[in-house]
């Protein structure tokens, strides 16, 4: 396979381009496997916190009725800081983080940011609307009803892919990028009432698609961490990451790049670690991976994935597929073809069960 100095790639129209945060949305979720599980449903009342900290899982809160606060502490990437949460708003956390729920609006002591005491009880029907101002904090005598839920991913490539994320995202019920997401709200909810002992297991589908609508909504934030989406929102790298994924077996050198998007390699090196948290060869390497591992699970042959995504070398494009997912490509596509091959169901533990181990 031979390249010339740059790749042979058209430029995209920006009007074009600037759709593609939903679009690559879908592709990122594509090959996530993503399983939401070991749901617990009910309210609380007086005072209480509750978290899903501690099980190095990603993890998710969505609320059914009334308000109450997210608190998480300081961490390397950002301060201290406190989202007031209402009715049909969600969190969805891609990384085991300290944090609670309350339904105080001053966050705990420090070193009791994942502490958690209260008693959950069965959810009921939301009550009548307060009398009290809409914007009044809420209070330890307001009834909160949450979901709360692990996320699974099933690959070690979804590691990988959830570097491409911020470490948590918040859905806004409000947000008109979420108007589909109000119904899968209110369907959370109805199957959430459904049986109070026995949570539903259609919410963790729900949930799923929950999560579809909560990427979406981060692509249309006016400030968002350094991510993936961060350079889809900049029209001088957008078209470059749609190249990459377009051609991944083009010659994507740092050098390369630079010259796609007419910057010197330094400050595009410089550029692209700040607005994606990541260098462009860790991008570029991450991006193949993932399209060489939806080929190998369609039944395509090591030699050919390694020739489409841009390695010449099958050695050279093993070593780097098993640094990336943390298995060889061989062994990949026959785990792929056994996991499609078996029908799985997604249950939900036993309500007492899952109250042990959330809260």
């Amino acid at each position: 396979m031979s390249h010339d100095a740059s790749p042979r790639i058209r430029h995209y129209p920006l009007d074009v381009m600037l759709q593609n945060p939903d679009k690559l949305a879908d592709w990122l979720l594509s090959s996530l496997e993503l399983k939401s599980t070991v749901f617990h449903v009910g309210q609380y009342c007086g005072t209480w916190q509750a978290s899903t900290a501690g099980r190095r899982r990603a993890s998710f809160h969505v609320v059914l009725h009334g308000e109450c606060w997210l608190h998480l502490p300081a961490s390397a990437e950002r301060e201290a800081h406190s989202l007031r949460l209402s009715s049909g708003d969600a969190v969805f956390l891609l990384r085991d983080m300290p944090h609670c729920l309350s339904p105080d609006f001053r966050p705990p002591a420090s070193g009791h940011e994942s502490a958690r005491f209260g008693t959950m009880s069965p959810l009921t029907p939301p009550p009548a609307a307060p009398t009290t101002s809409p914007t009044a904090p809420a209070t330890a005598t307001t009834s909160v009803g949450i979901a709360c839920g692990f996320f699974e991913f099933n690959s070690a490539l979804d590691d990988m892919l959830l570097s491409l994320l911020p470490d948590h995202i918040v859905a806004r019920r409000n947000n008109p990028s979420l108007d589909g997401a109000r119904a899968i709200f209110d369907l959370i909810r109805v199957e959430a009432l459904r049986d109070a002992q026995t949570p539903s297991p259609l919410i963790a589908r729900l949930t799923d698609l929950l999560f579809v609508y909560a990427l979406r909504a981060l692509g249309a934030e006016d400030e968002i961490v350094p991510c993936f989406w961060s350079l889809m929102r900049r029209a001088e790298f957008a078209p470059l990451v749609t190249a990459i994924i377009e051609s991944p077996g083009e010659r994507w050198t740092t050098g390369t790049m630079a010259h796609f998007v007419h910057m010197s390699r330094a400050r595009f090196c410089k550029q692209f670690v700040d607005i994606a948290g990541q260098p462009p060869a860790q991008f570029v390497t991450l991006i193949r991976m993932k399209l060489a591992a939806a080929m190998l699970r369609s039944g395509a042959r090591t030699p050919d994935a390694a020739e489409r995504v841009g390695y010449q070398s099958e050695s050279a494009f093993s070593q780097a597929f098993k640094r990336v997912t943390g298995v060889q490509p061989g062994a990949w596509r026959r785990a792929c073809t056994t996991h499609d091959s078996i029908e799985t169901h997604v249950s939900a533990e036993p309500a007492g069960s899952a109250a042990l181990q959330l809260h």
